[in-house]
Parts: structure tokens; sequence; C-alpha cells
């Protein structure tokens, strides 16, 4: 059996759903399956810096649905390295169009989220506005992944929001299912001195503590709210905030200097995989505020390392780290403010590390493949 996994467009550089098909591919290739990655060709895209905004989304409009399509419908026609069993994965919802091209029959899809289409049909709570363009974009896309006889949703909150989206009464039969994201790095608590020598080639004060966001600067994460929640503490606590992932913006730095924050305040940005499991053991705690997300690998990463979270009380939150967290309004931080101050009993602090360590045994790679395969019609006992 081979497997055929659709990744995303290169110069887009969507670094999660990357990550994602080769932990796919690592997962099939474990248990003996063949599997190739096939991403749409670079080749308009090559004419400009950014294929995410002005003339450059459009040359890359052109490679990812226009070339593309025509290369998947050669390779199915030349039936390369194909045969009877070889079945299809695509990576990321995004790319449900490409359904079109594949067989319908032997093509699965994973959903990681619905906020993009939903900001496209005017939910606000989704946190993604959309363009006119995006609009129409989002709508295509949920046409056909609404279409897919395969998929898998990695949040219970997704799949809901999902087949609200799409009532199963309009369409065929489907296999449609939860299957959670499995770890796509090794994340756990590293020793001392591993640690220490990490954050000073970071150049990270290691006398001051602070607390750690992990992510990019879309809205919806809600990052400002840890200067709000810093600010909110007051005296009773002087360490600093660390954003790893983007820097901080100038908005929020302005904002931390209306509240004479603007020093304790550091930015480590896109870390590499060693320095990111060093920020995760050596913060006081893990603060993830979002509005909105679709799963928020950040959440079991921090658990796995050993770190106390403090994460939005919205869905899928609350699912994805198993009640294994301290929980707060994202619109109050003075509720994150009081939640970190009761870490400061050595039993809560403890007691919720010791959940988080257990939540993060949900997530191993085994786990996620053996689901995957029988999302593909494998037998889950073939999966040791």
């Amino acid at each position: 059996m081979r497997i055929i996994l659709i990744g995303n467009y290169s110069p887009d550089r969507q670094e999660s759903m990357e990550r994602f098909a080769q932990m796919l591919a690592v997962g099939f290739q474990k248990f003996s399956i063949e599997a190739a990655i096939w991403r749409p060709i670079v080749l308009f895209g090559t004419y400009s810096k950014s294929t995410t905004s002005g003339i450059g989304k459009w040359l890359g409009y052109i490679d990812k649905w226009l070339l593309f399509p025509l290369v998947l419908r050669v390779r199915l026609a030349a039936r390369t390295n194909l045969d009877a069993s070889t079945r299809f994965h695509i990576c990321d919802h995004s790319n449900a169009p490409y359904f079109k091209y594949l067989p319908a029959d032997k093509t699965a899809i994973t959903v990681h989220d619905v906020l993009a289409i939903r900001g496209g049909l005017g939910y606000s709570d989704a946190y993604a506005p959309a363009s006119g363009m995006g609009r129409i974009l989002q709508k295509w896309i949920l046409h056909h992944l609404s279409r897919a006889r395969f998929l898998a949703s990695v949040s219970q909150f997704t799949f809901k929001q999902l087949t609200e989206l799409t009532p199963a009464s309009q369409h065929p039969p489907k296999d449609w299912r939860v299957i959670y994201n499995a770890f796509n790095a090794d994340f756990r608590p590293v020793p001392t001195e591993e640690k220490r020598s990490l954050l000073r080639q970071a150049d990270i004060d290691l006398m001051t503590p602070f607390l750690l966001h992990v992510g990019s600067g879309l809205a919806r994460k809600n990052r400002k709210l840890l200067i709000d929640m810093v600010h909110a503490l007051g005296s009773n606590w002087t360490g600093n905030i660390c954003y790893a992932g983007e820097p901080a913006d100038e908005d929020m730095l302005a904002h931390a200097r209306s509240l004479g924050l603007e020093n304790r305040i550091f930015s480590v940005v896109k870390p590499n995989h060693a320095t990111l499991r060093a920020l995760y053991n050596a913060c006081e705690a893990f603060v993830f505020p979002s509005f909105s997300e679709g799963f928020g690998w950040p959440l079991i990463e921090a658990q796995a390392c050993g770190t106390p979270v403090i994460s939005s009380n919205i869905e899928p939150m609350p699912e994805v780290s198993g009640g294994a967290a301290l929980y707060a309004d994202p619109n109050k931080p003075e509720e994150f403010a009081r939640a970190f101050l009761s870490l400061q009993d050595k039993s809560v602090r403890d007691n919720l590390i010791q959940q988080g360590f257990e939540n993060s045994k949900r997530f191993a790679l085994s786990e996620m493949m053996r689901l995957y395969f029988s999302l593909h019609g494998i037998e889950p006992q073939r999966v040791q």
C-alpha cells in the first residue's frame, strides 16, 4: 500500500501544516507504508517575494489552483508509481478543492479548524475577517470539504463547528471522525543545565522569572492580555513576559509603555525546537488566552514539559488540555492574574503539572496513526 500526502504550497510558509504533513509521512513509514508528499510546484510564485499578499498572492493562486490540478491529472492518468491500493490524504482542509482531481473513494482529509471558513461566512467569533475574494475562496473550500467521504477533525469542537456548516442530510454517507493531533516534536522536561545553556545562548535573563506565550501575532491569539495580566498583578509579581514565535508588535509595545511595562517584555523570534522546549521548561507558567483555535498544540507542548498552563475557558482549549489547566475569561486579564497567583500554592502547582503530564499522554503518534490507518481502511490490529 502507498499513501500520497497532499501538502501545502511551500512559499506560503505554513509551518504547522508542513510539520503535520511530515508527521503523517513519518507515521505511515514507521508502519512500513510507503508515503510521499506531493506539493504544488512553484513556478509563477518565484516572481514574488511573498505569496500571501498583493500580486504575489495571485501568482501563488495560479500555481495552486491552475497548475497543480493539471499536474494531479497527469500523474493520475499516467498512474506513475500508483496501483489499486494507493490512498490519498489531503493534509490541510484549505486544499479541499483538490478533491475534484483525486479518487473520492480513496481520498481523506484533515480539518485543523474552520476559523477562516466561518470568518468568510461572517462569524465574528472566529476572529478571522475575510476580504471579498477571501469570502469566495472560503465558500469554495467549504463546498468541496462538505463532500469529503473520509474526514478527520483534530478536535470535537472543530468537528461540531464543521458539521453545523455542512448538514449531513444534504450529502451521501461518509466517514467523518475526530482524530486528535499528536506531538510533532519531542517535548519533555530537560535537565537544568541544558535549559540554562540554551537560554543563555538566546540572551535571556536567567535571574528574572517570566510568563510565556507561544504563537503568531494574529488578533485571535489575544497576546496583549498578558500585558494587562501582569499589570493586574501589580506588586504581587515582578517578572517578565516572553513572546516566542512572532515578536511583540508596535501596538503591544505602545500599550506596555502606557502601563510602564515596556522593560518587562522580550521576544524570541522563531526559536528552534531546543530553545522552544527550554522556554517551556523555564517559564513560571504558560499563558494561552486565545479567542479561537482549532486545536492548540502549545497547550499540550507546555504540559509535556511540566509547565502549568493558564488558558482561555473557550473551547477547544479545555477539551485539548483535558481539564489539566487553569481557565479564565480571555476578556478578563484579572481572572488570569488570580489564576496565576493560585500557583503560588505548591500543592496546586504540583497537582496541575502532574495532571498535565497525564493529559499529554493522549497525544502519542502511535495512537494518532492507529486512527488514521483505520480511516484509510487498514485494520487497526495491523498497527502495533
